[in-house]
């Protein structure tokens, strides 16, 4: 049998390794262009805005990157939702209600320690506020926060264990009640009667915009600025928004989650999609949607609105997230200690 014997040089091996490197450039840039899919999971509230928000990236995307990409949606309580990816739940990125979830991500090795100064404002690309939703005519007389636990009102609001927007509610009432001059045994009474008053806890907010809008239970609902506009559109003037003298500034944060994005290799897309909340693009859906941009100037909610000018306080002015966590709603803490299912 003859052999062939290669040499250096050979034209046969230099064309085995023209093939070859073309093969390989070949896909490249195959994966350069392939369709790209991402898995964003976030909170009850945002289902409108990224739905709007990902029909207008994908747009942005191909037109800038050549490469078609789609964005599925995952929404529950804030707080389930850290949890399900942490329990393997295949997230590109986080949009959650409240930093302590998203740091709870991080701690479970999916996402760098560096999250925060990723993106500007800390990560957080806009803001909301608690705010009251009460029935047409405002019948109870609702103004703030001390009405709320006066005559026979009866107050819907997630369950703070579960959900971002439960923890911020009873935060903005403590908060509140320190605001105005009481002291931390003011604030536990208050919030203990206010509880007491909650027939439902739902898991997230969504199921209480439904216990309180279509269900027809309760007097006062506590939600995010977003959630309440929401609500009272779909309700077609059954329901109203009344803005308390002072409030908490909620302050969502995202991330991308690094140990899932570099093993599917989506980063350049999911770190494009987070930046995206930033662009004017962005901040005029978000603003639409009734969420606050951050930054200078933010865009009017639509055309002839403006945003209603609210006091607020923000996290630091309850100790911070860690030592809320800890305080208000760990075993034996605050919530704990004033909540006695059933017993409303």
């Amino acid at each position: 049998m003859a052999v062939t014997k290669l040499m250096r040089g050979s034209p046969i091996v230099w064309l085995g390794l023209a093939v070859a490197l073309s093969t390989c450039l070949g896909i490249a840039a195959a994966a350069d262009t392939a369709p790209v899919a991402l898995l964003n999971v976030s909170y009850d509230p945002t289902r409108e805005l990224f739905r709007e928000i990902n029909t207008a990236f994908a747009k942005h995307y191909e037109a800038e990157h050549g490469r078609k990409v789609t964005i599925k949606q995952s929404h529950a309580g804030s707080g389930s939702q850290a949890r399900a990816v942490i329990d393997g739940l295949d997230a590109d990125v986080v949009t959650l209600a409240v930093w302590p979830d998203v740091e709870a991500v991080a701690k479970a090795g999916l996402i760098r320690g560096d999250w925060q100064n990723r993106y500007d404002n800390k990560s957080v690309p806009y803001h909301s506020a608690v705010v009251f939703v009460v029935r047409k005519g405002n019948p109870k007389g609702i103004k703030d926060w001390p009405d709320l636990v006066r005559g026979d009102v009866s107050i819907i609001t997630p369950n703070p264990k579960t959900s971002g927007n439960g923890k911020y509610s009873l935060l903005a009432a403590w908060g509140a009640t320190i605001a105005a001059g009481g002291t931390e045994d003011d604030a536990r009474k208050f919030v203990a009667e206010l509880y007491r008053r909650t027939p439902v806890l739902d898991t997230g907010a969504r199921g209480s915009t439904a216990t309180f809008s279509q269900k027809g239970i309760g007097d006062v609902h506590l939600t995010f600025e977003s959630e309440a506009h929401l609500e009272v559109d779909e309700a077609k003037g059954a329901l109203e928004i009344v803005y308390p003298k002072r409030t908490i500034r909620v302050d969502p944060p995202v991330a991308v989650v690094d140990e899932n994005v570099d093993r599917k290799a989506t980063r350049h897309a999911a770190e494009a999609y987070l930046g995206f909340l930033y662009t004017p693009e962005g901040r005029a859906i978000i603003a639409k949607h009734h969420f606050r941009p951050w930054g200078k100037n933010p865009p009017p909610p639509a055309a002839g609105e403006t945003w209603p000018e609210i006091e607020t306080f923000d996290i630091d002015s309850v100790g911070g997230w860690e030592t809320a966590m800890k305080k208000f709603f760990g075993d034996g803490g605050v919530f704990d200690s004033i909540y006695q299912p059933g017993a409303n």
